[in-house]
């Protein structure tokens, strides 16, 4: 009788919205893998949910800056050192030490999912002390990495670049289901419902300039926003400073089932990433998808993943900048058209039979398949 081979996976999140390792931990137990996944517990987390998978998370004291993550790490690391597994895998740059230290140390195969250019994040292009170490570390351990894989060609190609090592890609895409909708809030019925969604609504997102956005537009438009982020505060402050709450509704963090069916309710999404940082503008957010999915037409800055899928599939518009006058513009002039708005609902509906996770996991299973 074969046994099955253990692999733990390691994430900072707190995993309830992670849908990407969700998705994937989901794919390695149905191969046959035995899957464990370590996140962290934050104070605002949700409930575990019932996984395919193992799961169980950390608790940390430091609730931000580097003692967070400096935290998290040793006691990941002890998690790690005590744990019966075969192979490990690191999300991103902030769990890759200690899974590093013990690929070596105990000689286990270690797999490196990079879900965005790390180092250039807008919380880093202001802090160049943290930015120098993080890089350091990076530059230490990536070209030492056996098996590399990330969320689209432009991050990529910039890592391939800069290291030389070999990337794969395995995309964001949804899961196909059936999506029943929530029951509109009398408050919000007659209103043209814009969304924001995201468990990242953060520094060069577009959030603030989005609210900012709803004083151009009329009151026959609603915005709806769903998530968290390290502006998510500063968003509800500005909020209420501007006196839009009834023209604005902030719902936290959901989980994805809850989250898809506000998603479907929405009359457009928006992704509004800027261009002045790397990791936005190398970004491909999982939104996008979900959007599609639910067949909502998309408005979104002209970042090179996100442009080359609207302008592939025909399921919305792009814009050049995120000024809140431009994107008020845009969403004036997509609802202008009646007839190409239907039109992009209908191509959202056949896009999302492609850009789908049945087809994309064919991927992770060509990177780990040489390992069952």
């Amino acid at each position: 009788m074969n046994v099955a081979k253990k692999i733990t996976v390691s994430v900072i999140s707190d995993l309830t919205t992670d849908q990407r390792v969700i998705r994937i931990s989901n794919c390695l137990q149905e191969m046959g893998f035995d899957v464990t996944v370590i996140a962290r517990c934050f104070n605002n987390s949700l409930p575990l949910d019932t996984y395919l998978f193992k799961a169980q998370r950390i608790h940390c004291i430091f609730k931000k800056g580097m003692l967070q993550y400096a935290e998290f790490n040793i006691k990941l690391f002890f998690k790690l050192l005590f744990i019966k597994t075969d192979y490990l895998l690191a999300n991103d740059l902030d769990t890759l030490l200690p899974n590093y230290i013990l690929h070596k140390w105990r000689r286990k195969k270690l797999f490196y999912d990079t879900h965005e250019y790390f180092t250039g994040v807008p919380e880093l292009s202001q802090k160049p002390l943290k930015r120098r170490i993080w890089k350091a570390l990076e530059n230490y351990i990536f070209p030492k990495l056996p098996v590399v894989y990330t969320v689209n060609n432009s991050v990529k190609n910039t890592y391939q670049k800069e290291y030389g090592n070999h990337l794969q890609v395995v995309r964001n895409v949804p899961v196909t289901q059936s999506i029943t909708p929530i029951n509109i809030p009398t408050a919000w019925q007659h209103k043209t419902i814009i969304l924001l969604q995201g468990a990242g609504i953060n520094e060069g997102r577009g959030g603030m300039e989005l609210l900012q956005a709803m004083q151009i537009l009329p009151d026959e438009y609603l915005l709806l926003m769903i998530g968290s982020g390290n502006q998510w505060e500063a968003i509800a402050a500005k909020r209420i400073q501007l006196n839009l709450q009834h023209k604005v509704v902030m719902l936290n963090k959901l989980p994805p089932a809850q989250l898809k069916q506000y998603t479907a309710i929405a009359h457009v999404g928006l992704s509004l990433d800027s261009f002045e940082d790397l990791n936005c503008l190398y970004n491909l957010p999982n939104k996008v998808f979900d959007y599609i999915h639910a067949t909502v037409p998309i408005i979104a800055t002209a970042i090179p993943e996100v442009k080359a899928i609207i302008e592939a599939y025909h399921v919305g518009i792009t814009i050049t900048n995120n000024e809140p006058e431009t994107i008020a513009t845009a969403i004036q002039q997509l609802f202008a058209d009646q007839q190409q708005y239907q039109q992009l609902k209908i191509n959202c509906s056949k896009a999302a039979t492609l850009l789908c996770w049945e087809n994309e996991q064919h991927q992770l299973i060509k990177i780990y398949e040489p390992f069952l």
